[in-house]
C-alpha cells in the first residue's frame, strides 16, 4: 500500500508557541503555584489530557479567577472586554494568543475605527470568532457560506469590510470578495487574515487527494482548521475519515486500497500521527 502523509502535518507556529509559553510556567521559577488556562488552550483533546496530568487547570468562566491568579491565555485569543476585565481585576496574562489571530484582531480594529460593519468569515460559535468580533467596533456580521452572504446581502448596508477566521477556506474567501466586490463596492476592504499555515495545508490536502483512494485526516473534533481539512478532501470527491485517535481508524474500510493520504490538523501532536500512519501501515 502506498501511504502518502502530509508534510504539513502538525502543529503550526501559534500552537506550538502557545504550548511553549504554558510549559515555561511549568518548569519556571512559579511552577509550584496553580497554573491554569482560560479555556482549552489548543483544540486537541489528548494534549489538553496531558497538561491536566501535569496540573494544569483549565478555566472556562473568567469570573472565577481571582486577583493575583496567573492564567494563560489561549491561542484562540479572548474578547477584548474579558481580557480588559481580568486585568482591572488584577488578574496576571499570559497571553498565548497566536500572533496570525492578534494581526487579524488589529486589522479589525483599525477598518471599524472607520466606522465600517465588520463582514467575518466563520464559526459564530468558535472561541478566536468571539475575540475577533469584541475588535469590531462598529458591529459585525458573521458567515459561514456563500449563501449566507447572499442572504444579508438582501438587507441594505452601510460600509463594510471582509475578513475571515484564520483557518477558513482561502478559496471560499475569495469567491466571497469576488461577490462583495460586485454587489455592494469594488473597492471594499478585504483584510489578508487567513493564516499561510492553514491555505498551505488546504492546498497540500487537495493535491494528495488527487493522488490517493481515501485520506484520513488526525485531529481533535472540536479544532476548526482540522475540520476545514475534512471539508477540502471531501469537496475533492473521495472518502474521507477523520479520527482523534488511531483507535478510530476505520480499518475495514481501508483495508484493499492501494494508496491513502494522511493529514493532520494545526493542533495534532506528532506522536498521534505517528500512531495513526503506523497502525494504516501494519493493517
Amino acid at each position: 500500500m502506498n501511504i502518502i502523509l502530509a508534510q504539513t502535518a502538525g502543529f503550526c507556529m501559534g500552537v506550538d508557541m502557545a504550548l511553549r509559553k504554558l510549559d515555561s510556567l511549568l518548569h519556571g521559577p512559579d511552577q509550584k503555584s496553580e497554573v491554569c488556562t482560560l479555556g482549552p488552550i489548543i483544540h486537541n483533546p489528548q494534549v489538553l489530557q496531558e497538561y491536566a496530568a501535569r496540573g494544569v487547570a483549565q478555566i472556562n468562566d473568567p469570573q472565577a479567577l481571582n486577583t493575583g491568579q496567573t492564567v494563560v491565555v489561549r491561542a484562540h485569543g479572548i474578547p477584548r472586554n474579558i481580557e480588559a476585565a481580568l486585568q482591572a481585576r488584577g488578574v496576571r496574562l499570559i497571553d498565548a494568543t497566536c500572533p496570525k489571530v492578534k494581526k487579524a484582531q488589529v486589522l479589525i480594529a483599525k477598518q471599524a475605527a472607520q466606522g465600517r460593519l465588520l463582514i467575518l468569515l466563520g464559526e459564530a460559535d468558535h472561541p478566536e470568532v468571539r475575540g475577533l468580533l469584541s475588535y469590531a467596533a462598529s458591529g459585525a456580521c458573521v458567515v459561514d457560506s456563500e449563501e449566507g452572504l447572499e442572504e444579508l446581502l438582501q438587507d441594505r448596508l452601510g460600509p463594510c469590510f471582509l475578513a475571515a477566521q484564520t483557518t477558513q477556506d482561502q478559496e471560499l474567501y475569495v469567491r466571497m470578495a469576488d461577490l462583495l466586490r460586485r454587489r455592494l463596492d469594488p473597492d471594499i476592504p478585504v483584510l489578508d487574515t487567513i493564516c499561510a499555515a492553514t491555505m498551505n495545508r488546504q492546498e497540500e490536502a487537495r493535491v494528495i487527494a488527487e493522488q490517493v483512494q481515501a485520506m484520513v485526516v488526525v485531529g481533535g473534533r472540536e479544532s476548526g482548521n482540522t475540520r476545514r481539512l475534512v471539508q477540502v478532501v471531501e469537496q475533492a470527491g473521495i472518502p474521507c475519515h477523520h479520527v482523534e485517535i488511531a483507535d478510530e481508524l476505520p480499518l475495514d474500510q481501508l483495508r484493499g486500497l492501494n494508496s491513502i493520504g494522511i493529514t493532520a490538523g494545526a493542533s495534532t501532536p506528532k506522536n498521534v500521527i505517528q500512531a495513526v500512519v503506523q497502525r494504516v501501515e501494519t493493517m
